[in-house]
């Protein structure tokens, strides 16, 4: 079964590259400089970010639906990122180079199944999550620091 990963929208989180450190920390947000690379994924771009550039570090509800599922956690966001579209069936490198949890959820936003793996075997997890029709989409997860990756969906035809 293919899969299409998909980066977030840059559009919702433009505004907080204007704030001041004040109005970023009432979204529960900081303004960073990254130091180190890698270490610091941004989530609309799918690449880490470089050393020198401006992040914002943000909380994200990555699974707002009503579900006992639903969670938010922080997410790195590069100044004036370009959105991913990964080709279907590819895992950029910001995902296969982590330790990665992948969680397949149903259309009622339950978790059926999950799995820990080498970022290298995501793919192969996906095709298999995907393949059960009761499986609507996927989360990815960077396993050790726990941050929303991205998520997953069958390719549209």
């Amino acid at each position: 079964m293919a899969f299409q990963i998909h980066a977030l929208s840059f559009a919702p989180f433009a505004h907080l590259f204007t704030l001041s450190e004040q109005a970023l920390a009432e979204h529960r947000a900081i303004r960073l400089t990254v130091d180190e690379s890698p270490g610091t994924p941004c989530r609309v771009s799918l690449q880490d970010a470089n050393v020198g550039d401006t992040v914002v570090l943000v909380n994200y509800r990555h699974l707002p639906e009503h579900s006992p599922y639903q969670s938010s956690h922080a997410i790195f966001v590069r100044e004036s990122a370009t959105q991913a579209i990964p080709a279907p069936n590819t895992v950029p490198p910001v995902i296969s180079h982590r330790l990665i949890s992948v969680r397949a959820f149903n259309e009622h936003h339950l978790m059926v199944d999950a799995d820990v793996t080498e970022g290298t075997e995501v793919g192969g997890i996906l095709t298999t999550f995907l393949s059960d029709s009761n499986v609507a989409y996927c989360h990815l997860h960077n396993a050790k620091q726990g941050c929303f990756a991205a998520s997953v969906t069958r390719p549209a035809l």
